[in-house]
C-alpha cells in the first residue's frame, strides 16, 4: 500500500540523497551513507512531461520517511512556481512521489531540488552535494499564427530590459514582470485570469531594485510557496533579492556585494542543503561571485573566483555533465569563449574547459537542443550579430559553434517549444532589429521561421502560456518603446491536419 504525506499548499519541499545518473534519468550510485537514486521521473532534461506529471524519485534501498519533508524534496517551476502537493511512498518506500496540487504551466522548465538532510530507513545520509535534476513540461502543438491582442505599457522613460513570466499571486495565470534600468526598478502585470490572455496596468508603486538592474531570475528563496525574483545591477557591484508577498508584490530589496558589475545571473542550489544560491557573472572583474542562501531567503558574504575569462557577460545553470550537480556555464563577451565549471557540490566550482562562442556573448540558455538527453547552449551574440549554438556531450564538453544571422546587437536568446513538436525553438532579440524565430527540427538544426517587427528595439521575449489553453504564447519587450507586445499563438494542428484555437481540456 502506499503512503501519504500531506504538504501545504503554499510551501516548498526537499529531499537529500547521493546519485551519479545515467542517460534517461536511471543511476546508480554508492555513498558514504549507503543510500542511492537508481532513476527520475520525468527523466532528466525530459521535453515532453505531461502537465499533470509527478515527480518520482527512486532509491536502492527503504527512505526515512520522515526525512522526507518541506526542506528535503522539493521543486520549482520556473513560471507557475514552487510546486506544492503529496509525498506518495510506494516499493517498500525505495520510491517517492511528489504528487503536484495543480497543474503545471505548459511548456516551462523545471528544477527538482534533493538535500542532503534525506536519510536510509537503515541509517546514513545521502551525499553532501545533494541532487538536483531538470526537465521541461510538453506543450501543446500550435500553429505558429501569432495575434497580437495587447500592448502593455511599462510608461516612459523606463526602459525595461529583461523580465519573468511567473505566477506571483497563485491565482494559476502567468503574470509579467519586467525588470526596468532606467528606472531601476521592478513593474509587475498581473494576468486578468479570465483566459483571454489581458493583463492589468502595472501595479504601483513599483518596486526598487538595485541600479540600471538587467539580468534577473524567478525561484522561492525563502520557501514560503511564493515566487521570489533576483536581480543584478549592471552599473555596479551589486544584486538584490526581492521576495514575493504572494499577491503580485514584493517586499524591500536585500542588497548583497558581487565582485564587479553583473550581467549574468543564475539561481540553483550549490552546496546540497536543499535551498536556492545565487551565482552572478561580473564582466567588470571578470570573475563569478557565489552567494550562499541560509534557508530563510538571506544571503551570506560573498565568494568568488577567476573565471579565466575576459568580459564576463552570460551565465546559465545546469547539469552539464549528469552528475546530478547544478554547473555554471559562463560566456565572455571579450574573450568570445564560453566557460564550463563543474559544481562540486560544496558551493565551489572546477573549470572543464572553455569553447568558442561565435561571436561577442551577451546572454546564453540551456537546454537539450537536439534530442539526446544532453544539455546544450543557445547564445544571443550582441555586437557579433548572430546567434550560436554548441551541442554539450555530456560529460561537460561543447562543440564548436552553429552560427545564424541576427539583426544588429543580438541582446537576448530565449528557447521554448513554440509550435508544441517537442522540441525546443529559438528566439533571437536584437536592439537595432527584431524578434527572429527559428524552428528546431528535433536534431537541432535551425531554421529561420519570420521576423516579428518591433516598434523600437527588440530586447527580449517571454514564452509563456498566457491563456492557459496549453500552448506557449509570447510576451515581446521593447526597450525604448517601453512596451510589452502580448502575441497570442493561435490554432492547434493535430495529426489528421485540424486546426483549432480551443485547447480547453486538451490533454
Amino acid at each position: 500500500m502506499n503512503q501519504v504525506i500531506d504538504t501545504t499548499r503554499t510551501r516548498r519541499v526537499s529531499l537529500a540523497l547521493l546519485v551519479w545518473i545515467c542517460a534517461w534519468g536511471s543511476a546508480t550510485v554508492a555513498s558514504a551513507g549507503g543510500l542511492a537514486v537508481t532513476a527520475v521521473e520525468p527523466a532528466r532534461h525530459s521535453l515532453t512531461a505531461a502537465v499533470d506529471a509527478s515527480i518520482t524519485v527512486h532509491f536502492d534501498q527503504p527512505l526515512a520517511t520522515a526525512s522526507v519533508g518541506q526542506t528535503s524534496f522539493w521543486a520549482f517551476a520556473r513560471w507557475s512556481g514552487t510546486v506544492s502537493g503529496s509525498y506518495v511512498f510506494s516499493n517498500g518506500n525505495r520510491t517517492v512521489s511528489l504528487v503536484p496540487d495543480q497543474p503545471f504551466s505548459a511548456g516551462e522548465s523545471v528544477m527538482v531540488i534533493l538535500s542532503h538532510d534525506l536519510s536510509a530507513a537503515g541509517g546514513g545520509t545521502l551525499r553532501d552535494a545533494g541532487y538536483s535534476f531538470q526537465f521541461w513540461v510538453r506543450a501543446n502543438p500550435a500553429g505558429l499564427t501569432f495575434t497580437e491582442i495587447d500592448r502593455l505599457s511599462t510608461s516612459s522613460p523606463s526602459r525595461p530590459y529583461g523580465g519573468i513570466g511567473s505566477d506571483l499571486d497563485g491565482d494559476g495565470f502567468l503574470d509579467i514582470t519586467t525588470v526596468n534600468e532606467d528606472t531601476s526598478d521592478l513593474r509587475v502585470f498581473l494576468n486578468s485570469g479570465d483566459g483571454s490572455g489581458a493583463f492589468d496596468d502595472f501595479l504601483q508603486p513599483t518596486s526598487p531594485a538595485g541600479t540600471v538592474p538587467s539580468p534577473s531570475e524567478p525561484s522561492d528563496f525563502d520557501r514560503d510557496g511564493n515566487v521570489d525574483i533576483v536581480v543584478a545591477s549592471t552599473q555596479e557591484a551589486t544584486a538584490a533579492v526581492l521576495l514575493g508577498n504572494g499577491d503580485g508584490t514584493f517586499g524591500g530589496q536585500q542588497v548583497m556585494m558581487v565582485d564587479g558589475n553583473a550581467r549574468g545571473v543564475a539561481v540553483l542550489d550549490v552546496d546540497g542543503d536543499g535551498d536556492i544560491d545565487i551565482a552572478t557573472a561580473n564582466r567588470t572583474s571578470s570573475s563569478v561571485t557565489v552567494l550562499l542562501n541560509d534557508g530563510n531567503g538571506v544571503f551570506g558574504n560573498p565568494t568568488s573566483f577567476g573565471s579565466g575569462t575576459a568580459g564576463e557577460w552570460a551565465m546559465a545553470a545546469g547539469d552539464m555533465n549528469d552528475d546530478g550537480i547544478l554547473d555554471l556555464v559562463v560566456g565572455g563577451q571579450t574573450a568570445q569563449r564560453i566557460y564550463v565549471y563543474l559544481g562540486n557540490g560544496d558551493g565551489t566550482f572546477t573549470a572543464n574547459g572553455n569553447y568558442a562562442s561565435g561571436g561577442a556573448v551577451w546572454m546564453l540558455v540551456l537546454g537539450d537542443l537536439n534530442g539526446d538527453s544532453t544539455e546544450d547552449v543557445a547564445i544571443g551574440n550582441g555586437t557579433s550579430d548572430n546567434g550560436a549554438v554548441l551541442m554539450g556531450d555530456g560529460t561537460g564538453a561543447l562543440g564548436a559553434p552553429q552560427t545564424h544571422a541576427a539583426d544588429p546587437i543580438t541582446l537576448a536568446t530565449d528557447i521554448g517549444d513554440l509550435d508544441g513538436d517537442g522540441d525546443l525553438d529559438w528566439m533571437l532579440a536584437s536592439f537595432n532589429g527584431d524578434w527572429r524565430l527559428l524552428t528546431n527540427d528535433g536534431s537541432g538544426n535551425f531554421t529561420f521561421d519570420r521576423e516579428i517587427a518591433a516598434p523600437v528595439a527588440a530586447s527580449c521575449s517571454l514564452m509563456m502560456d498566457i491563456d492557459n489553453d496549453g500552448d506557449l504564447d509570447l510576451a515581446l519587450i521593447d526597450e525604448i518603446a517601453d512596451e510589452i507586445l502580448v502575441l497570442r499563438n493561435d490554432g492547434t494542428v493535430f495529426a489528421d491536419g485540424f486546426e483549432s484555437g480551443d485547447l480547453s481540456g486538451w490533454s
